[in-house]
């Protein structure tokens, strides 16, 4: 049976721009003057409600690469930037990515967007002002006229990052990266699995985000069950799960299928993650078909073995179960199991001898590579070969 699909055969034929660890001073004022490693930017500035009458037009500006994160302002917090607003108080301005002429993806600021859509379409109440309590309750149509027109006549900035500053597909798509990442200091900020899932938007993304719905695999990293409404917002009872906000438990299935080729991990764990997602741009429906039935096989033959005790690692000290699931081990089971999906049965039937082997596993583990002490490319693929290992030599019995 397969392990990789088809476009993952090829994935690791194309190797990562190498950049020059040494250049002379020529060279370095040379490169300079070509203009290289350097980002085009303009800077527009517009009215309030003109501004929300351009976010009308379809296809202009999208909000879309950052209206998939599970973070989301509140009614309050919307209320405050318009009072900022009324005030005359300086709001940071937006960052967006120029895809194609005059058709723009937003990189920071999606939700001072979404609070001014909401403001102008009267869809947000206004709760909690602190300097204008008086229009507590109200929105903007129901605004007295002066206070409106006040509001109407603040202006927002934008700085564009123009389509010219890179040279390919590519090259675009880790231009933007580094961009999230410098912008990335302030406020809430962005995880390396929410700007991925910014960026990297496409059916790959979206499978990743169907696949963080599977019932086994939620219930073993304590996520409630998957309901409708997380479509369109996050469920109150979800506020407070940082791992879900943070897109971690989309990053553990991204780790699943990345380190399935751990033999050409290189970059650390998130350079990796970052590369396999780039590349994974390019599968197919048929990759896709492929990937989904994997990951669905192994969480059906892993959560069949583990029981409640699924991605938990053994405590030798204590010698009992840990109380949470761990990440390093997660990928070891995850991978370990990719390489024997047609022996499910035998698996099963022998979960007791896996279980009993797991322990031992753990408590000859003296230097804690199941645990993820270390993360370099010899200690993942020592972590999964341990538990890959432990599989075959149970199926040989």
């Amino acid at each position: 049976m397969p392990t990789v699909s088809p476009t993952e055969q090829d994935m690791w034929v194309r190797t990562p721009k190498s950049r020059p660890a040494k250049l002379s001073d020529e060279q370095i004022n040379s490169k300079y003057d070509l203009k290289a490693e350097r980002i085009v930017t303009e800077t527009n500035r517009e009215k309030l409600q003109n501004f929300y009458e351009s976010l009308l037009r379809p296809g202009y500006m999208d909000p879309r690469p950052l209206y998939q994160r599970r973070q989301r302002w509140d009614a309050e917090r919307q209320s405050k930037l318009i009072e900022s607003l009324l005030i005359n108080i300086p709001i940071p301005p937006l960052f967006v990515y120029e895809t194609r002429p005059n058709v723009y993806e937003v990189m920071d600021g999606q939700q001072r967007i979404s609070a001014i859509r909401a403001f102008y379409s009267n869809d947000l109440v206004l709760e909690k002002l602190d300097r204008w309590p008086e229009l507590n309750g109200r929105t903007y149509n129901k605004l007295p006229e002066r206070i409106k027109a006040g509001i109407d006549r603040r202006s927002i900035s934008w700085i564009t990052v123009l389509h010219e500053s890179a040279e390919s597909d590519e090259d675009a798509l880790i231009l933007k990266q580094l961009v999230f990442e410098r912008l990335n200091t302030g406020g809430v900020k962005l995880s390396n699995q929410e700007i991925r899932n910014s960026l990297y938007q496409g059916p790959f993304n979206k499978m990743l985000q169907r696949l963080s719905r599977n019932q086994a695999f939620r219930e073993a990293w304590d996520i409630p069950p998957f309901t409708e409404k997380e479509l369109k917002e996050t469920p109150d009872e979800l506020l407070d799960n940082k791992f879900y906000l943070q897109l971690d438990d989309i990053e553990l299935i991204l780790r699943f299928f990345a380190l399935r080729h751990a033999e050409n991990y290189q970059r650390g764990m998130q350079g990796f993650l970052d590369l396999y997602m780039l590349r994974a741009r390019a599968f197919n429906e048929e990759d896709i078909l492929f990937l989904e039935g994997m990951f669905n096989r192994v969480m059906d033959i892993a959560s069949g073995i583990y029981g409640n005790k699924l991605f938990i690692p053994f405590i030798p000290k204590k010698d009992g179960w840990g109380l949470s699931p761990q990440k390093a081990y997660t990928d070891a089971i995850m991978v370990g199991l990719s390489n024997f999906l047609d022996k499910k049965d035998e698996l099963w039937d022998k979960k007791d001898l896996i279980l009993d082997a797991t322990k031992q596993l753990f408590k000859e583990d003296s230097a804690g590579v199941l645990t993820g002490r270390g993360n370099t490319k010899k200690d993942v693929l020592a972590r999964i070969e341990l538990v890959r290992g432990m599989y075959q030599s149970i199926l040989a019995v």
